[in-house]
């Protein structure tokens, strides 16, 4: 909402030097987002004045036609009543029309300084303005061209009002009111403590039985309807320069002198309304459901197909206007025509003018369907007040009366569905309760009553919300009212604290101590939307009966294009491998952690929840029991080199081995053994897949897969060459796991180091050589690494060798040779027993 400052103050008497900037600033601390204030006519300097054009000279010797103008702008021209000669390019005036005139020594919007100069041959002592170079629009409209009343040489900067602030409000959902200027100035009139000049304070006759005839089929759609007629308007007057930018600041294009009276007392009151040409209504108005697959033409020209849930409005031969949203083409106001024989101007001369209220769910619901959003829309579905409608119709009327020379008919309409009031209880403390101030009765009393309330009792306070405020609905509400003209600045800042004892959860810690570790080992978070295409499922070569495609879809998802959940985090961390691979970055190793959702196999719906009161444990219980299972993932995608080359030596692609260890960098930190064996699935390569394991309750559970991608895969998603990844599920790892993290134990004593090669079939995993000789080697068997795999001819078709280094460490003694040589030989012996496994070169 738009707000000039020099309109706001026909209702509140500022004081005299408060600016734009002041204001915003009280609005600010009363609630309201006033995003910015437009300073208007900024750097503008006169002599700025209106001037008639008296002679038109066409200088055709050039390649655009020139005019050199003799304009009279009175004794404005250096104390003369000399003509001034000016070079003007536009062609939308004419010999006596009125003009606005820039004189030299002025200052237009932008620092352009104007002077005297010579152009085309002629001097040109000054320039006739455009609504473009005085900053009143960024459209240009060519010369502008004033009614013929306004006197030679008077000021155009006062009669364009062209120096102003302008406030921009951006008005929340829950107040609607807002979106007028006079619920703004009841907003400024409390934040000053100054009198309201209320504009719908206003006569207003009566309803009676002789006005337009009115049928409301749908009085819960249109609980109010109020019709006037106004008769004999001039079609040829246009509307008042002081209503044109009035409308102008406030961000509406003038149209024509009957719609920019309704749109301006719609910005005025918050009433929308609209004019129906009465000679092209067929019988009385009427209010009802559209009848499904009904058409007709809103004023936008397009044709429309409605639904059984739209409000319409019609006459007998049908639908006349989408209620609430926007009229129809056929009953529009007629722009005047001069016809071609009589030289008479014709237009509409008799209007009907319509002030109505409607439900705001079925506009907002109308505005939505249709795509359709207007300005009477944004102010129904927020809430328009309902009393205003008659004094709005009469507002109409009045101006209708004044610049049209129309005459109001006697008769008015009005169709009112009764109701009373709204009230609320409250207790008097009950603000200070929520607000943690002790403000009292009279503060309490006195704010509601600012805000338009009537307020009755004394411990215990009835409440009657004004017709103007729907979103009072409860005692918290108006608490709210209280706590926030009092200032939210003067509430206590004061920091819970929290009970001993307690902070992160195990999960929590988990989570970010994970986080940590692959950021340190080179990796780099990448957060993406949880929202997926079921088609991906294809692309990453997941099988049908795969439990992963088991989706939960979205009723309202952002895009039509990923309607579902994800259930693995791969698929949006492999898009931001790709997204940033075509944009340069080939060097990549990237990481994420969250939530994946895996719908139940029995479908479950949840309960609907009370609003009236806290739901019952049961209630809750049942609503998590009918959510999605969502475990916690991480996962690490791998391209590129992982080890830059340099003077240092030669680099080292990112491999499948790489992303093995990213998994087992995530086990440490959940302190849990992860178990290594080949694996199979999904969009793995089949030969570089490891399938991670851990021992949860003596059997072993998979918790994920890691290793290079399958080549199908990479070039399906348009992947780097060799592209890595891994998976886990965080959850099965901290179940596994101890949340209690275990420090290393730090021996003085030196480490005894024995290698072993060992050769097993190839079929044998190496994880089950090292849990054997884990097993065999004991207490004294501090680390085992893996550190060659060799295969052939050497050691035999089939067959593979495994080098481990084994370090045994006492923690009281330094071992033997003897000692370590035994423990070394008890480890080769159970991987020999076990496995199969024979000593290289024995």
């Amino acid at each position: 909402m738009r707000v000039p400052l020099s309109w706001l103050r026909e209702y509140v008497d500022l004081p005299a030097g408060e600016t734009g900037r002041d204001v915003q600033a009280k609005l600010v601390a009363a609630g309201l987002e006033v995003e910015r204030v437009e300073h208007l006519g900024t750097g503008l300097k006169g002599p700025l004045v209106v001037g008639k054009v008296l002679a038109i000279e066409e200088l055709t010797e050039y390649k655009k036609p020139i005019r050199y103008c003799q304009v009279d702008v009175g004794d404005a021209g250096g104390g003369t009543e000399e003509p001034q000669n000016i070079v003007c390019g536009a062609r939308n005036f004419r010999v006596g029309d009125k003009v606005v005139v820039v004189l030299p020594g002025a200052v237009l919007p932008g620092g352009f300084r104007i002077s005297a100069r010579k152009t085309y041959g002629k001097t040109s002592e000054g320039m006739i303005c455009s609504v473009s170079e005085l900053g009143m629009s960024d459209e240009h409209d060519g010369i502008i061209v004033l009614p013929p009343e306004h006197e030679v040489g008077s000021d155009a900067i006062e009669l364009l009002e062209l120096v102003d602030d302008v406030l921009d409000i951006a008005v929340t959902p829950d107040r609607g009111y807002c979106l007028s200027m006079r619920g703004v100035a009841r907003e400024t009139a409390t934040a000053y403590g100054l009198p309201l000049r209320d504009p719908a304070l206003l006569d207003v006759p009566a309803p009676n039985s002789y006005g337009y005839l009115v049928k409301v089929a749908d009085p819960v759609g249109c609980d109010r309807f109020t019709a006037r007629t106004v008769t004999g308007l001039d079609p040829e007057a246009r509307s008042p320069i002081w209503l044109q930018r009035r409308l102008e600041k406030a961000g509406m294009r003038p149209i024509s002198l009957t719609v920019d009276i309704t749109n301006y007392v719609m910005l005025e009151l918050g009433q929308p309304l609209h004019a129906y040409d009465r000679s092209r209504l067929d019988g009385p108005i009427g209010v009802r459901r559209a009848t499904p697959g009904e058409r007709f033409t809103t004023l936008d020209g397009t044709k429309r197909v409605l639904d059984s849930e739209d409000l319409v409005i019609t006459d007998s031969s049908g639908p006349i206007g989408l209620a609430g949203v926007m009229g129809g083409a056929d009953t529009e106001i007629a722009d005047p025509v001069t016809h071609p024989e009589t030289g008479e101007v014709q237009g509409t001369t008799d209007v009907i003018i319509e002030a109505a209220h409607f439900d705001p769910v079925a506009i907002a619901r109308t505005s939505r369907r249709h795509k359709l959003s207007s300005e009477a829309s944004k102010r129904f579905e927020r809430g328009a007040d309902p009393q205003a409608a008659s004094a709005a119709a009469q507002r109409t009327v009045d101006l209708l009366v004044l610049l049209a020379g129309g005459t109001a008919e006697a008769g008015v309409t009005e169709v009112v569905t009764p109701s009373g009031p709204r009230t609320i209880s409250i207790p008097a403390d009950h603000p200070d309760r929520v607000a943690g101030v002790e403000y009292g009765r009279e503060t309490v009393v006195r704010r509601l009553q600012q805000v338009g309330c009537d307020v009755y009792g004394q411990d215990e306070l009835i409440v009657t919300a004004p017709s103007w405020r729907p979103d009072l609905r409860d005692p918290n509400d108006l608490a709210e009212e209280v706590i926030r003209l009092e200032g939210y600045e003067n509430l206590p800042s004061t920091l819970p604290k929290p009970p001993s004892g307690r902070g992160l959860t195990g999960r929590q810690r988990l989570h970010r101590r994970v986080g940590r570790a692959l950021a340190g080992a080179g990796c780099v978070e990448a957060l993406n939307y949880p929202f997926i295409n079921e088609s991906v499922f294809d692309d990453l070569g997941l099988a049908a009966e795969d439990p992963s495609r088991r989706v939960v879809k979205l009723v309202n998802p952002l895009s039509d294009e990923e309607p579902a959940l994800r259930t693995a985090l791969l698929p949006g961390l492999l898009g931001a491998l790709r997204r940033n691979d075509g944009r340069g970055s080939h060097d990549l190793a990237l990481f994420e952690t969250g939530l994946v959702f895996r719908a139940s196999e029995e479908p479950r719906s949840a309960a609907i929840l009370p609003v009236d009161r806290r739901p019952t444990d049961e209630e809750i219980a049942e609503l998590n029991a009918a959510l999605p299972e969502q475990p916690r993932h991480a996962a690490v995608v791998l391209a590129g080199a992982r080890e830059q080359s340099g003077w240092w030596g030669r680099g080292r692609p990112a491999e499948w081995a790489d992303a093995v260890e990213a998994a087992r960098t995530i086990a440490r930190e959940a302190g849990v053994q992860l178990l290594v064996r080949q694996g199979q699935y999904g969009p793995w390569h089949p030969g570089r897949c490891a399938a991670l394991s851990v021992l949860s309750d003596g059997a072993e559970q998979i918790v994920g897969f890691a290793g290079e991608l399958h080549p199908r895969v990479v070039k399906t998603l348009g992947l780097p060459e060799r592209t890595c990844a891994m998976e886990l599920d965080l959850d099965r790892l901290e179940r596994a796991g101890s949340d209690t993290v275990q420090a290393p134990h730090v021996s003085a004593f030196p480490v005894a180091t024995q290698d072993v090669a060992l050769v097993v079939d190839n079929s044998v995993p190496a994880a089950d050589v090292e849990a054997a000789l884990r097993d065999g080697a004991g207490q004294l068997l501090e680390s085992l690494r893996l550190f060659d795999v060799f295969t052939g001819e050497q050691i035999g078709e089939g067959k593979k060798s495994l080098a481990y280094a084994l370090r045994f460490r006492a923690s009281d003694r330094t071992l033997t040779v003897e000692e370590a040589s035994t423990a070394r030989d008890a480890a080769v012996t159970a991987a020999a027993e076990r496995t199969g496994a024979v000593l290289r070169g024995a």
